[in-house]
């Protein structure tokens, strides 16, 4: 399964016009009070009471840019939060929802990212990344063909983005529509010829089709575009060992073992470990 990447649609460039107008009105304000101060000299200054300033309200476009500054930092629980705010100012930014909605799909909130999308949808409805990014919703949820609309309207309105092929091509060959989704790995890689993620999976279709080979050869291109790239390791010791290339899968099983275990995933790293051992096992009772 790759990992969910999309782009995120900032409007910095706004709040330096906000804070540059609140700054001129304070300074305006601070300007009287003195102009007063002196105007009255014999108002004794233990007799003044200085007002409490007041905070000023948070606009749509700060809360939007904090939202941006949460996603920034990785704190999407406070991207959904501050979005929110900025929904409630402005219900017409297409943008918000977009971005709230992408937060709520890294959390995995897949049903609540749905909703956000349709809105951006229905504000913005040539909104290309919210069909494509509603279309990975879908295939989380296991409704590939809605996955399949959604991605083809998001190929449609913006055919340069590799990534919609390949959310595509997934729901495709969950379908077992393996060469068709062969068809869109292909022209992901097209687009993006460094891509791991579209090698890696057109390997996986590939291996469904019992075309071993390819599948190796699509697994080492994966891996020689992202070195830690764990999933590739195994798979391809998998594929090698039904090739009977049996030194070739131990090395590579004992490599994504050792990367799952740095990437913190310490049961994939356990179960290849075990995969490994019983490897090693029939190759030694052959051998005998």
């Amino acid at each position: 399964m790759p990992n969910f990447k999309t782009m995120i649609k900032l409007k910095k460039i706004y709040i330096t016009l906000l804070i540059g107008g609140c700054f001129s009105f304070g300074n305006i304000a601070l300007n009287l009070a003195e102009s007063f101060a002196q105007d009255n000299p014999e108002t004794p200054q233990e007799n003044v009471l200085e007002e409490p300033e007041e905070t000023p309200s948070l606009t749509a476009i700060d809360w939007y840019n904090k939202g941006v500054d949460e996603i920034e930092a990785r704190n999407y629980q406070g991207a959904i939060a501050a979005f929110s705010e900025s929904i409630k100012l402005d219900p017409t930014d297409a943008d918000a929802y977009y971005n709230r909605g992408y937060s709520y799909l890294v959390l995995e909130k897949f049903e609540e990212s749905i909703e956000d999308y349709d809105q951006a949808i229905e504000l913005k409805s040539d909104f290309a990344y919210a069909y494509g990014n509603r279309c990975y919703a879908y295939y989380q949820l296991k409704n590939h063909e809605q996955a399949i609309t959604d991605c083809s309207k998001a190929i449609e309105l913006e055919s340069k983005y590799g990534d919609f092929y390949i959310y595509r091509g997934n729901a495709k060959d969950d379908l077992e529509m393996h060469e068709a989704a062969i068809l869109d790995y292909n022209q992901a890689i097209i687009i993006s010829p460094n891509n791991p993620k579209a090698y890696y999976n057109r390997a996986l279709a590939y291996n469904r089709l019992g075309k071993s080979l390819q599948a190796v050869e699509d697994y080492s291109k994966a891996i020689q575009f992202n070195t830690n790239f764990a999933d590739a390791y195994h798979n391809r010791g998998v594929t090698r060992f039904k090739l009977e290339e049996k030194e070739k899968a131990i090395a590579d099983l004992r490599k994504a073992a050792q990367l799952f275990r740095q990437q913190g995933n310490t049961d994939h790293a356990e179960k290849i470990f075990k995969y490994h051992q019983t490897i090693r096992k029939r190759r030694n009772l052959r051998t005998q």
